[in-house]
């Protein structure tokens, strides 16, 4: 079962690079930014209930000198493709955002279903899965602006699209920081209609 706090974003504007390792292509490196630093970005529509968010500079740092045990997955799930705690996967903050740099077995078959789709652009975005341990928000303007400041972090993944859910749980943790609770889940369900009345 998933933490109900957990929640995950997505960074489109970092390419993944894939590359072989070595002459022999024994490993195919992959290197992405699964977040990037003062990118403001909208969680649902700013006119109704959603918020930018903004994530500030050093915002992974603790997690990472914590040594969270974080994977590398497809879509948020499945087996892992590489991991902090094993040594296969390597997480850091610079001056861009969080950096992922891992080296893939081409022999695995869960690699061998998505390198083409790597190689061909169709999964082409990262995403991290995370709770805010530290965070600020701002609603003296025309919408709420949550600045995440550290983060305990368990995932990144390649991701196709965009994580709805990630949104969901997302409206949690705002109603949660800004102590709103008590009728949120009935105003949840409504938006959920009003939405689906879009589709």
């Amino acid at each position: 079962m998933s933490d109900p706090q957990r929640e995950v974003r997505f960074c489109a504007v970092a390419p993944i690079e894939l590359r072989e390792a070595d002459a022999g292509g024994d490993l195919i490196n992959v290197t992405g930014y699964a977040a990037v630093f003062g990118e403001r970005t909208e969680i649902g529509p700013l006119d109704r209930w959603g918020w930018a968010e903004v994530i500030e500079r050093g915002a992974f740092a603790d997690a990472l000198k914590r040594g969270d045990d974080v994977t590398f997955l497809v879509d948020h799930g499945g087996l892992p493709l590489a991991r902090t705690s094993s040594g296969t996967l390597t997480l850091a903050e610079d001056e861009r955002g969080l950096r992922v740099d891992t080296a893939l077995d081409p022999s695995d078959p869960d690699v061998q279903r998505i390198l083409p789709k790597m190689k061909r652009g169709d999964m082409s975005k990262m995403s991290f899965a995370f709770i805010a341990d530290k965070e600020t928000w701002d609603e003296t303007g025309d919408y709420a602006l949550r600045t995440i400041q550290s983060v305990q972090l368990f995932d990144v993944s390649i991701v196709t699209d965009p994580a709805y859910d990630g949104t969901e749980i997302g409206l949690r943790s705002k109603a949660a920081a800004l102590g709103g609770e008590s009728d949120f889940y009935r105003r949840q369900m409504q938006m959920r209609a009003r939405l689906s009345g879009l589709a």
